[in-house]
């Protein structure tokens, strides 16, 4: 017997719907390319979202077509979100920071039909835009008095002179919710990226899932800053929760150096913020050298990797900010667990919290998780056994774009290729990247937990740990070292500043100062490319 229930599918275009008509007046702030700061509200969001789609009906991209987006996060970015997905076509957001021909590549790999791009990223338009075989229409995310007179790009359009024709009226198509949405490439260490292509129903169950409060905790009384990019996997979908809750949202722009993102959080008053370690890092130094506090951040999710346990001291200690430690992937669409305390925890002393909120959390609703031996035996979440970490749920990909790879599915789980432990009570820890271990004279070391030491050091801004090959023990770990700017420290301090810290195995045998860590499109460490920088190095011998 069925439940007598209305049927109606989860589509982007309801959550549009929604905020126009519950929370028309919520504002949505963007610091724009052109410099100035522009202010609109949830209802001209809508307006405009409808107008966009028109203007797509209008060049006559059909249903499921891919519409590529090269673009910082902002206003015209998000009608695109709405826009795009709500009629039916796939919306394609692509890296800006990856090299033009990988871009080209991904446009032409994804049969992208239209390409719209910030002028900041012009340069990168008129280097690519004649190997983009399946793009029938360029179109610049500026005024139509803004548009280079000799851009070389056939039929440039103006992204405000193509929808301010078009009516503000629209009627949402309806479809089934299992069709396409969006789509997102992998980073691509190694061999060419690949696609994780998302549907309306994962994206909505996305985004109630990341705004619950053991999540995300979004609501109509925040303010919130996603600093993490709107081209990597959706802003972790903080467009949509936002959308769903009434936020009010702060788009960044490409300022993302630490003083902008500082000055946007105080002048806006937001309450919450989300990006990857390197921009905190960043932020944390501005403030730091001058003597500068919050005065309405109330939390931040920090993921794209782990967060050294000396950020987090300095957001809750210093600065009276909860750091909520998140994880996931592309694959996942991203969000996988948040560390969120539990009732228990709460009488807890600050060392025990901080033992808790090291770990990347527990599950959200709509996702499970297992640890796997070599063998793919499960392991027990006793926090001391470590694996394989694998995943399965509503929002993870089952296969990428056009079957490449093959499935990826393991008895219907997700191989993340993360290395992890599980506690009795659900809190999982990354302990590695599957490709990042280090295997000691038969004994794991994890280069987390190497970085997290280095990374407290007062001298230390960023540390990345790779291993070496060694003639007795395979491998050993060194710590390259990128060092605070005025300050000093050297080898031998910062090896003795392990002592007491790990066990001796665990300690480096040497420290390699750089000037810079490479850094991939998404703030996440590139070792791949550090130990291309290395490879000419030798071990000290001992």
């Amino acid at each position: 017997m069925l439940g007598l229930m209305q049927n109606q599918p989860l589509l982007i275009s309801s959550l549009i719907e929604f905020a126009d008509r519950h929370h028309r007046e919520g504002e949505i702030v963007s610091r724009r390319v052109e410099g100035d700061v522009h202010r609109y509200t949830y209802k001209d969001l809508a307006v405009r979202s409808r107008q966009v789609a028109n203007a797509l009906d209008g060049l006559n991209i059909g249903f499921s077509d891919r519409i590529a987006t090269l673009a910082w996060n902002g206003y015209r970015h998000l009608e695109l979100y709405f826009g795009v997905s709500g009629s039916g076509r796939v919306l394609h957001t692509l890296n800006p920071r990856l090299h033009p021909d990988q871009i080209a590549w991904i446009v032409n790999h994804a049969e992208d039909t239209v390409l719209c791009f910030d002028m900041s990223f012009l340069p990168i338009v008129k280097a690519i835009h004649s190997r983009c075989t399946t793009v029938k229409h360029f179109v610049a995310m500026c005024d139509e008095d803004s548009l280079p007179a000799d851009s070389g790009i056939p039929g440039l359009m103006s992204y405000e002179a193509l929808i301010a024709t078009q009516s503000s009226k629209y009627s949402w198509p309806t479809f089934d919710e299992n069709f396409a949405s969006s789509m997102c490439y992998t980073s691509g260490t190694t061999g060419n990226p690949k696609a994780a292509l998302y549907s309306h129903r994962s994206t909505v169950l996305h985004a109630m899932a990341g705004a619950l409060p053991d999540a995300l905790n979004m609501s109509a009384r925040d303010c919130v800053l996603p600093v993490v990019p709107m081209f990597h996997v959706n802003a972790w979908g903080l467009p949509y929760s936002a959308a769903m809750t009434g936020a009010k949202l702060v788009f960044p722009g490409p300022a993302m150096d630490g003083k902008s993102i500082f000055d946007l959080i105080e002048s806006e008053r937001v309450t919450f913020a989300a990006g990857v370690p390197t921009v905190w890092q960043m932020m944390l130094g501005h403030m730091q050298a001058n003597g500068q506090r919050f005065s309405t951040l109330k939390r931040t999710v920090i993921g794209g990797s782990a967060c050294p346990p000396a950020m987090i001291t300095a957001f809750n200690d210093v600065y009276g900010v909860e750091v909520l430690h998140a994880w996931g992937m592309t694959e996942m669409s991203p969000l996988g667990t948040v560390c969120t305390l539990k009732n228990k925890h709460l009488t807890m002393s600050e060392d025990e919290k901080m033992n808790v909120r090291l770990k990347q959390g527990r599950g959200i609703f709509g996702v499970d998780m297992k640890i796997v031996d070599d063998q793919g035996n499960e392991l027990p979440w006793d926090g001391v056994a470590y694996g394989d970490l694998l995943v399965k749920g509503p929002w993870v990909i089952s296969e990428y774009f056009k079957g490449e790879g093959g499935s990826p599915l393991v008895d219907g789980w997700f191989p993340t290729g993360d290395v992890a432990k599980i506690d009795a009570e659900g809190y999982m820890q990354i302990t590695d990247r599957s490709k990042d271990v280090i295997k000691s004279g038969g004994e794991w070391i994890s280069s987390i937990d190497v970085e997290n030491i280095a990374m407290a050091h007062p001298a230390v801004a960023m540390a990345a740990c790779i291993g070496m090959k060694h003639p007795k023990w395979d491998e050993r770990p060194i710590i390259a070292v990128v060092k605070k700017p005025g300050a000093e420290v050297s080898r031998d301090e910062l090896l003795k500043f392990y002592d007491g810290k790990t066990a001796k195995f665990q300690i480096p045998d040497d420290v390699v100062f750089v000037d810079a860590i490479p850094l991939g499109g998404t703030g996440k460490m590139q070792k791949t490319k550090l130990r291309e920088t290395l490879k000419d190095y030798k071990l000290p011998q001992t």
